[in-house]
């Protein structure tokens, strides 16, 4: 078999088209295969416009598309496109041959590879090992992202989660939102306010969903995102996750920590020392050293190991089977908590106090977890997955270029070659 056959069949160039010529440039290490029309082309081609027989009218000038290495040699494409001319309305249009990809100068293959790399690698580096500049992959993923996200059907869309994620420093966000059902990212838009929740929806019937299907929408206690939902989303009741109030006690507990720090009397602060991270965990993952000075720290009966039994109790309501028993719990629970803090000097207890308030406004919302279980655990781990992101780019030029690669890695897009 020659070589011109052996590429013709790996390529899978089928009967339409055939390698004429390949050659190795030892000079630019490179492999050029050289590909042209069949007369079988001619007799399946239609016109796209009328549907009409075509006849090859001209050729383009030489065009080059980037292919897989052959072995650890660079490998293009290079091909005279024929244009066709339709014998009924006259339309003359460019062939498009089988092997290009969404960018005019790169085969399908190579964009599959690269998207690969893309997923796991900073894009300098990916650029760097396919001996391409950034510049060009950016362009190549520009494209396909947009092609695969206006394929999105988001028609069954009607659990979904939002969560600002900074961006850079300086107090710039993105807001996030995804689907909780599927664990997808649905759409993401610069800012944090209400207006990103009306481009969210709009963004959502472009893509078969609507805005009224939406039953539940999980998010922090932001006022903006809030009215957000009460403005465009009728039948969403605004669920407020069970992380961001976890989170809110153990910042609370923190509080109370580093006041009594300062304001505690002697021993106080040999008690406290570095214990941050203890008031964090929950009694089950605490080390037998930690759990040996969580004990010694009780015994002096101490704001922070109060403030710290709180926070457990409030945990634990989450594990209530029933709504009912659980708004009893909550407002229990607030009641202990102002009661208990009457009797610390100073004003100690005052975010355990802060919290409790924080519950009792927004227990309805608190409540509404119990209908569906929805929490935002997903929107938490993208956090993650979004930090991961930043730091494989070192600094992405726009937060457009943050964003398309946030589709990419948790989009779940059907992407065209795949």
């Amino acid at each position: 078999m020659t070589p011109e056959k052996l590429f013709h069949e790996l390529l899978g160039l089928g009967l339409n088209w055939e390698v004429i010529e390949s050659r190795f440039e030892r000079e630019s290490g490179t492999v050029f295969l050289e590909i042209r029309e069949t007369s079988k082309l001619w007799e399946l081609a239609r016109c796209p416009k009328e549907g009409g027989y075509v006849f090859c009218y001209d050729h383009t000038e030489v065009l080059t598309w980037r292919h897989l290495n052959v072995f650890q040699h660079r490998c293009e494409i290079t091909c005279r496109l024929p244009r066709g001319k339709c014998r009924q309305c006259g339309h003359v249009f460019r062939v498009r041959p089988p092997w290009e990809g969404l960018s005019t100068h790169f085969t399908k293959e190579f964009e599959a590879f690269a998207l690969l790399l893309m997923r796991e690698m900073p894009m300098s580096k990916v650029a760097e090992a396919v001996g391409e500049t950034d510049t060009r992959m950016w362009r190549m993923l520009f494209r396909q992202v947009d092609a695969a996200y206006a394929q999105a059907d988001f028609s069954n869309v009607c659990h979904v989660g939002v969560d600002e994620m900074s961006v850079r420093k300086g107090h710039e966000y993105i807001s996030v939102f995804a689907d909780l059902a599927c664990k997808r990212v649905l759409f993401a838009t610069e800012g944090k306010d209400k207006e990103t929740w009306l481009k969210f929806v709009e963004a959502l019937e472009k893509h078969n969903g609507h805005r009224h299907a939406l039953t539940q929408a999980s998010m922090d206690m932001s006022a903006a995102y809030q009215s957000g939902v009460a403005e465009n989303c009728r039948n969403a009741q605004v669920v407020f996750d069970k992380f961001h109030v976890i989170k809110n006690a153990n910042e609370s507990v923190d509080r109370v920590r580093r006041a009594e720090v300062r304001l505690g009397g002697k021993g106080v602060w040999e008690s406290l020392y570095k214990s941050q991270w203890l008031w964090r965990k929950n009694p089950e993952n605490l080390t037998d050293l930690e759990q040996e000075r969580l004990a010694k720290i009780k015994d002096k009966k101490l704001g922070t190991a109060k403030a710290y039994q709180m926070r457990l109790v409030l945990q634990d309501i989450y594990r209530v089977p029933e709504a009912t028993t659980a708004r009893r719990r909550f407002q229990v629970w607030c009641r202990w908590v102002r009661w208990v803090a009457r009797f610390y000097k100073n004003n100690l207890m005052a975010s355990m106090v802060k919290l409790a308030q924080m519950v009792q406004t927004h227990l309805a919302g608190i409540l509404a977890h119990w209908k569906c279980g929805l929490t935002n655990a997903f929107m938490e781990g993208l956090n993650s997955v979004f930090s991961a992101t930043k730091r494989k780019a070192r600094g992405y030029r726009s937060t457009t270029h943050l964003i398309t690669m946030l589709y990419l890695t948790a989009g779940k897009l059907r992407l065209p070659q795949f």
